[in-house]
């Protein structure tokens, strides 16, 4: 405690006296304690402080772009993200190359959602630093965004060594190929799955071996899924996960009818997508008693979103007449 309490005196002692350097120097020779000021009130969170003294050093050819930087970083802080793109973009208008500035900036037009802008500015980067394999993940990241996943991958490859090490760019390198259906992908996912578990990535790639018709270990892959899903997975549903055991059940086996209770049991727990029962219908993989089944399951679904969409009418109708005539009497 009482170290803590004497590197505080020192830090706000440090402000005091930049302060006092500030007013004796004049404009032209304090403009690096404006600087250092408007940085220790931003390392304190003080941001409108720091916003105040930045501001100032920024009129100073010495302080210029270190200043524009960390207003930057202020206005990124304070989630206003099209703000921070101006001043980091500010910077590379007169230093193209500044490795910082184009880092910032393309960071921050993924926040802002300008993807297009951050691929440009992530593309320049990794002409400046190639060796970079955390730049090369984000870089990557946006070219998937893009649905450009041929160049995602391609990015990707450029960082092998690091493929291994680093489980980040290994599972955008194994959806990457997943999305463009190569079977590489199989061995991807399972090799990110060696070394953890995730109910999302684990469905991820029972899809993929769906798709390469390796019925057996989708199948088993689902299964293993259903039993990580926790109350605190937020990333994919229970019932997604039986839809999908459902589906491959009945292409896997159109006479077995454990399809069916799956499929039953994908809805009771909250699938509603009859779009997609309605596709595996039309599909032409399942045949007989089955296919009947679905039709009814499909039906029944389509009832039961008819009657909830009746249900929140009647409710916003009875709301705007309270909203008219709070009272509920006549005029």
């Amino acid at each position: 405690m009482k170290k803590l309490l004497f590197s505080a005196l020192i830090f706000f002692t440090s402000i005091f006296f930049a302060a006092l350097i500030c007013g004796c120097a004049g404009n032209a020779a304090s403009a690096q304690e404006y600087f250092s000021i408007g940085m220790a009130y931003f390392e304190l969170g003080k941001y409108e402080e720091a916003e105040k003294w930045l501001n100032r050093a920024r009129h100073s050819d010495r302080t210029m772009t270190a200043s524009q930087y960390n207003l930057g970083r202020l206005a990124f802080e304070r989630q206003r993200y099209s703000e921070a793109a101006k001043y980091f973009e500010d910077i590379l208008k007169i230093d193209p190359n500044n490795v910082l500035a184009l880092r910032a900036a393309a960071y921050t037009r993924i926040k802002t959602g300008d993807i297009d802008i951050a691929q440009r500015h992530y593309s320049r980067l990794l002409e400046l630093v190639p060796e970079n394999a955390d730049d090369g993940y984000n870089h990557a990241l946006v070219l998937y965004a893009m649905e450009r996943y041929d160049d995602a991958e391609q990015v990707l490859e450029k960082y092998r060594n690091s493929l291994y090490d680093n489980r980040d760019l290994l599972l955008l390198y194994a959806r990457t190929q997943s999305a463009q259906n190569k079977v590489e992908a199989i061995d991807t996912f399972s090799t990110w799955l060696a070394e953890g578990s995730d109910p999302k990535v684990r469905y991820e790639y029972a899809l993929t071996l769906e798709y390469h018709e390796l019925y057996a270990r989708a199948l088993e892959e689902l299964r293993k899924a259903i039993t990580e899903v926790t109350s605190s997975t937020d990333n994919i549903k229970k019932s997604d996960i039986r839809f999908a055991l459902a589906r491959v059940l009945l292409i896997a086996d159109g006479d077995n009818t454990e399809g069916i209770t799956e499929m039953r049991g994908a809805v009771e727990e909250g699938f509603n997508d009859v779009d997609a029962v309605e596709k595996l219908i039309e599909g032409g993989k399942v045949t007989g008693a089955n296919r009947d089944s679905l039709r009814d399951i499909a039906s029944g679904m389509r009832r039961t979103e008819a009657a909830r969409i009746e249900a929140e009418e009647a409710k916003q109708a009875q709301e705007n007449d309270l909203e008219t005539d709070p009272e509920g009497g006549s005029q």
